[in-house]
């Protein structure tokens, strides 16, 4: 049995694309950088603690696999988390302007027995905003909740002069490589493709 560890309504909607069936664990794993930590191994740690704290509530399920992720935006080297409040959201969004960031999305998926990972990094342009478009977006709320304080598959996508990578992985779950780790326990499309099937 499948389980994402996680309450993102993205990732739920971005796994479902796959077309298995899967569980929703409800885990509050605390997101803090550690001093000196790189900004990818942070990420990738954030990914792997959600996964293991994940099968710990599901261990007792024979054949569990749990699969963790965590997308953070990365700007000269500081990560741009959830924003605390508007103000926040804004004063991100003021970085991000006219600039291009890296967004990081690590995906772990752990069984009793095994843990794969992979990583995926897209480079995001954003255009110039003006503190009038900065105020308008952040009032709908779409900036609540996501890293960097935009959602791409909304609002912020008129924002984006240029995306190198991956959107899915931008918006939470990079498919591609979250239907390769599946594959390599025989789930999922790419499993299917890969049995010639």
């Amino acid at each position: 049995m499948l389980y994402l560890a996680s309450k993102s309504p993205r990732r739920r909607e971005l796994l479902g694309r796959l077309g298995l069936p899967f569980g929703v664990l409800d885990l509050d794993i605390p997101e803090q950088r550690a001093p000196g930590e790189p900004a990818e191994d942070y990420v990738r740690r954030v990914a792997r603690e959600k996964a293991g704290a994940g099968l710990l509530k599901v261990v007792a399920t024979p054949g569990a696999l749990v699969l963790g992720a965590d997308t953070e935006v990365i700007l000269d080297d500081e990560v741009f988390g959830k924003p605390a409040d508007a103000e926040d959201a804004a004063r991100m969004l003021r970085r991000l302007s006219g600039r291009t960031h890296r967004v990081v999305s690590a995906v772990t998926l752990m069984s009793n027995q095994r843990e794969v990972q992979a990583v995926s990094v897209s480079e995001v342009s954003f255009a110039a905003l003006s503190e009038a478009q900065i105020a308008a977006y952040v009032a709908t709320g779409e900036a609540d909740g996501k890293a960097g304080a935009y959602g791409i598959q909304g609002r912020a996508e008129v924002f984006v002069t240029r995306l190198d990578g991956s959107f899915s992985g931008v918006m939470g779950l990079p498919l591609h490589e979250t239907a390769a780790l599946l594959a390599e326990f025989g789930l999922g499309p790419l499993a299917a493709a890969r049995d010639g099937g």
